[in-house]
C-alpha cells in the first residue's frame, strides 16, 4: 500500500525565517529555538524602534544585537543585507533602524577592507531631507568626526535627490546638530544638472547656516515668499488665513511652503477653524490623520471634514503615505466625533490590502499578556500611543473580518473568544480586546482548536516552560511543556507572528507547516496563501 504517493499528499513549502535546530532558553526559561542570522536580523529589524526598551530586553542590548548582526552579514552576504536595509526603509517604513543599519554596514565593510555596496546602501535608506543630517549625527556620535568616502558619497547622492526649498524650510532648523549647510560642507554634494535652482539653494543653505543669508536668490521663489510673509507684522498675518485667495496665491502660505506646524508658529495665535481650513488642503494624509481631534476641537465645518474623510479613505493616498495600519486605530480611539469612523475604517482596510481572505476555518490567537503592554519589565511606561498588544490586535482583527470562518481569541493566562460579525468593522472589533495576566498558548490552543484548517498566533514568543508560550503551569492551572505536534496535527499549518524580535523563538520554523513572520505592515500576510499552495515563500523584497 502506498504510504507517501497518495492524492492527499501536499508538497512541503518553506519560508525564509528559519530555525537552525539549535536549542536555547527563552527569556522566561522555556525551551527556545535559535534562528539563523538572517532570520534573527530580519525579525529584529522589523520590530526595532532604536533605543526603546522592551519587556525582556533593554534598548541598548537590542541595539547592540542589531548592530552586531548587521556588521556580520554586511561582510558575509553584502547583497542580501543591502536589499534588506533598502526594503526596511521603503516598504518596511522603519526609518531609524534602516539608517543605523546602513551606518553599521559601512563600518563593517571598512573594517573588513571590503569595497563596494556601502555608498549605494547609504543612499537607499535616506528617504527624507532631514535624514542626511541624522546619518551624520549617528556616525559622528558613534565613530567620530572622520567621515569615510563611501558614507560621504552616499549622503551626497541623497542630498542631491532630497534637498529643495520646501525641505529646507521644514527641516533646516536651529534645533538640529547638523544643519543643511553643515551637511553640504562635509559631503560636498554637487547640484543636479536638471535642477538649475539647486546650486543657489546649496549656497543659500551654507550662507544661512553662517548668518550670511541676507539676500535670497531670485531663483528660490518659495524661500522668498516665506521670507516676505515672515516680515509681515503679526496683526496682519491672520488676513492670509481668512482670505482663501491669499492662502493659495503664489506669495501666500501655500506658495511659501508653509506646513501646518509652520503656520501655527507664524500666526503666533491659536489654530482656530479658519486656520485649519486654510491649511488642510496642503496637508498630507499622515498629518490629516494625526490631527482629526484638533479639527473637531476647532470646529472645522462638515464640508471640509467630508473632504478630509475622502482623502484619508482614498486607497491610493493610503498606499503613498505608507502609514502603519495601527495609526488609523490610534486616530479612531483618540477622536470623539463619529464623522471620521467610516473613513478610518476604509483607510485601515486599504492599509491591510495584503491581508488575504483565508478560506476554511482559521484559529487566530492574539497575545494580551503584560509583556505586550508598556510599563512592565524593562519596558517604559507608555511612550507610544500604540503598544505591541494593540498592534497585534489590529492584525488579528483585520485577518478575522476577512476570513471565511474565523475563531478569534485573546489569551493570556486565560482565553476568551471574540465574536466576529460577517461584514463587521475591524475598528469596532478592536474595542472588544482587553488585557489578561500571564501567557498560556497551549491551553488556548487546546481549548479552542477544533479541527481548524490553520492557526495564526500573534505574540512576542517569550515563554516560561511550555513548548509554546505558557508561564501558567502549576498553581495557575496552565499546561506543562507541550510539543506543538502534540497540540496540532503536523498537517495543519501554524503561523507564528513575532511582534518583538527577541532572539529565541517558541517553535521551529521555516518548513514542515511551521512558519514565523514579523513586522508592522501587512506584507508578510501574502506568504500564507503561497505556503498553503505548496509554493516556497521568499523574503519580501524578492517579490
Amino acid at each position: 500500500m502506498a504510504r507517501f504517493n497518495t492524492r492527499a499528499t501536499r508538497r512541503a513549502a518553506v519560508s525564509p525565517i528559519a530555525t537552525t535546530g539549535e536549542r536555547t532558553a527563552t527569556h522566561e526559561g522555556a525551551t527556545g529555538y535559535l534562528r539563523d542570522d538572517k532570520s534573527e536580523l530580519f525579525l529584529l529589524a522589523v520590530s526595532n524602534t532604536v533605543g526603546t526598551d522592551t519587556f525582556y530586553e533593554q534598548g541598548d542590548d537590542r541595539d547592540d544585537r542589531y548592530g552586531s548582526l548587521v556588521r556580520k552579514l554586511a561582510v558575509e552576504d553584502p547583497e542580501w543585507t543591502a536589499r534588506l536595509l533598502g526594503w526596511l526603509r521603503r516598504e518596511g517604513n522603519m526609518r531609524t533602524a534602516s539608517l543605523v543599519g546602513a551606518a553599521e554596514y559601512v563600518r563593517a565593510r571598512l573594517d573588513a577592507a571590503a569595497p563596494g555596496h556601502s555608498r549605494q546602501v547609504v543612499d537607499s535608506v535616506l528617504r527624507r531631507a532631514d535624514e542626511p543630517g541624522e546619518m551624520l549625527g549617528y556616525w559622528t556620535g558613534r565613530y567620530g568626526r572622520a567621515l569615510p568616502k563611501p558614507l560621504k558619497r552616499g549622503v551626497a547622492d541623497a542630498v542631491r535627490r532630497l534637498y529643495d526649498e520646501r525641505s529646507l524650510l521644514k527641516y533646516d532648523t536651529a534645533s538640529k546638530g547638523f544643519r543643511f549647510g553643515d551637511v553640504l560642507g562635509l559631503v560636498h554634494a554637487r547640484p543636479v544638472d536638471d535642477k538649475p535652482w539647486q546650486g543657489d539653494l546649496f549656497k543659500h543653505a551654507i550662507d544661512r547656516r553662517h548668518g550670511r543669508d541676507t539676500e535670497i536668490p531670485e531663483s528660490l521663489t518659495v524661500l522668498r515668499a516665506a521670507a516676505a510673509l515672515s516680515a509681515l507684522p503679526v496683526p496682519d498675518r491672520r488676513a492670509y488665513v481668512l482670505d482663501p485667495s491669499l492662502v493659495t496665491a503664489p506669495g501666500g502660505p501655500a506658495g511659501a511652503g508653509f506646513t501646518w506646524e509652520r503656520l501655527a508658529g507664524w500666526l503666533q495665535g491659536p489654530m482656530d477653524k479658519a486656520a485649519w481650513e486654510a491649511v488642510i488642503p496642503a496637508m498630507g494624509p499622515m498629518a490629516l490623520v494625526r490631527n482629526l481631534r484638533n479639527f473637531d476641537e476647532a470646529g472645522v465645518s462638515d464640508g471640509v471634514a467630508e473632504q478630509v474623510a475622502a482623502r484619508i479613505a482614498d486607497p491610493a493616498q493610503v498606499a503613498r503615505s505608507r502609514m502603519f495600519p495601527f495609526r488609523f486605530w490610534a486616530a479612531y480611539k483618540h477622536t470623539r466625533s463619529l464623522r471620521w469612523g467610516h473613513a478610518l475604517e476604509k483607510a485601515l482596510n486599504a492599509s491591510l490590502a495584503n491581508v488575504p481572505s483565508l478560506p476554511g476555518r482559521t484559529l487566530i490567537l492574539i497575545d494580551r499578556s503584560p509583556s505586550m503592554f508598556p510599563g512592565y519589565g524593562y519596558s517604559t511606561p507608555n511612550t507610544s500611543d500604540i503598544p505591541l498588544a494593540e498592534q497585534a490586535a489590529v492584525f488579528g482583527a483585520g485577518l478575522a473580518v476577512r476570513a471565511e470562518a474565523p475563531t478569534l481569541v485573546e489569551f493570556g493566562m486565560s482565553s476568551r473568544q471574540l465574536e466576529v460579525s460577517k461584514g463587521g468593522s475591524a475598528l469596532r472589533l478592536m474595542e472588544e480586546f482587553g488585557q489578561i495576566n500571564g501567557t498560556d498558548i497551549p491551553s488556548a490552543v487546546k481549548k479552542h482548536y477544533r479541527g481548524h484548517d490553520r492557526i495564526v498566533i500573534v505574540t512576542d514568543e517569550q515563554t516560561r516552560p511550555g513548548w509554546l508560550p505558557s508561564n501558567c503551569h502549576g498553581q495557575w492551572g496552565g499546561m506543562p511543556e507541550t510539543h506543538i505536534d502534540d497540540l496540532v496535527p503536523a498537517e495543519v499549518p501554524v503561523y507564528m507572528w513575532n511582534m518583538a524580535g527577541y532572539r529565541a523563538g517558541a517553535m521551529p520554523s521555516g518548513g514542515g507547516n511551521r512558519h514565523a513572520f514579523g513586522g508592522l505592515t501587512d506584507h508578510a500576510f501574502r506568504m500564507i496563501p503561497l505556503l498553503e499552495a505548496g509554493r516556497n515563500a521568499r523574503w519580501p523584497w524578492e517579490g
